[in-house]
């Protein structure tokens, strides 16, 4: 699957993985919001064998295919802060 990553601007070391380039109506209003302005950073040809430093590849995969993007976080955040963030975002599909 070709891939399209993005540098929040507003967050350092987080960046947004999209099935489609400069499709950024995919993600949710909120995290956009939370995120500020995106910057292109990579465009990577991802499939299953394909090692990511920081990301399980099966996972962005996933994400990519069911939503149509993927939230990478840094490294040292942990997933409990990663849930409450997550919880804590308005679900868009309600308005």
């Amino acid at each position: 699957m070709h891939c399209f990553v993005y540098a929040s601007q507003r967050k350092p070391d987080t960046y947004v993985w999209l099935a489609t380039r400069d499709e950024f109506g995919v993600v949710p209003e909120s995290l956009s919001m939370l995120l500020g302005d995106l910057r292109f950073v990579l465009e990577v040809q991802l499939d299953e064998q394909r090692r990511l430093p920081h990301e399980d590849s099966l996972l962005v995969l996933d994400h990519l295919r069911t939503q149509g993007w993927h939230l990478q976080l840094p490294p040292q955040e942990t997933l409990a802060v990663a849930n409450q963030l997550q919880r804590s975002m308005p679900d868009d599909r309600d308005e």
